[in-house]
């Protein structure tokens, strides 16, 4: 796999919104990929083929089906137009938001769009002050990253040893530093208030790189 010069999300965008009559966050991620919209939608779906670029995942992959995926979220399918849409909800640690994807044609590429909504309630508040956007951002971002390698490769698994040494390598922290830093502007376009914006970024990337403590 080649991390010499990994793109996660190319165009990023925080917004308020209404879904399901609530109030609610979305936090949205825009990427191009060099494959035609059946493949890039088959890397996306396929429960043989996102065990190789993401997580292992099991479940019923069809409208209404369940997935759990391992050690992260499950929940429903709720939407499920291919080669072009679906939509589940995201069920996690008792909390409940919603992801949304698309892929759109984009001459020779494919354009993918991830929007995913959380609920402005009182449960998510107290993480939403501390880390923001890029909590959520980040952790899409990698899977933006790990798609793109999987597609390079000609459909192949990535490497979990080389993935984790990359992860707590100079590059790998710088990436998600970046990464953090992109969506604490995001929210900045979207009004937040610049320094509270950049504070929670930090504490975000500081997350990731595992040296939360120091702040």
């Amino acid at each position: 796999m080649d991390y010499s010069n990994p793109l996660g999300i190319e165009y990023r965008v925080v917004k308020d919104a209404e879904y399901l009559g609530q109030a609610v966050r979305v936090v949205s991620g825009t990427r191009s990929y060099d494959a035609e919209i059946e493949q890039l939608w088959d890397a996306v779906t396929n429960s043989e083929r996102i065990p190789r670029w993401f997580a292992p995942i099991s479940g019923d992959l069809k409208l209404n089906g369940r997935y759990q995926i391992e050690g992260n979220a499950g929940g429903k399918i709720t939407r499920c137009d291919p080669p072009e849409a679906f939509d589940i909800t995201w069920e996690y640690s008792g909390n409940v938001s919603w992801v949304m994807v698309r892929l759109e044609r984009d001459g020779d590429a494919t354009r993918l769009t991830l929007d995913h909504l959380m609920c402005k309630d009182q449960a998510s508040e107290q993480h939403w002050k501390k880390y923001g956007p890029s909590a959520t951002g980040v952790g899409w971002e990698l899977g933006f990253l790990g798609l793109d390698l999987h597609l390079k490769s000609g459909g192949e698994a990535i490497d979990q040893e080389a993935n984790t040494a990359w992860m707590t390598s100079a590059a790998g922290r710088d990436f998600m530093r970046a990464s953090a830093k992109g969506w604490g502007e995001a929210h900045i376009q979207a009004g937040e208030d610049p320094d509270t914006a950049r504070g929670m970024a930090e504490q975000t990337a500081a997350f990731y790189c595992g040296d939360e403590h120091e702040h």
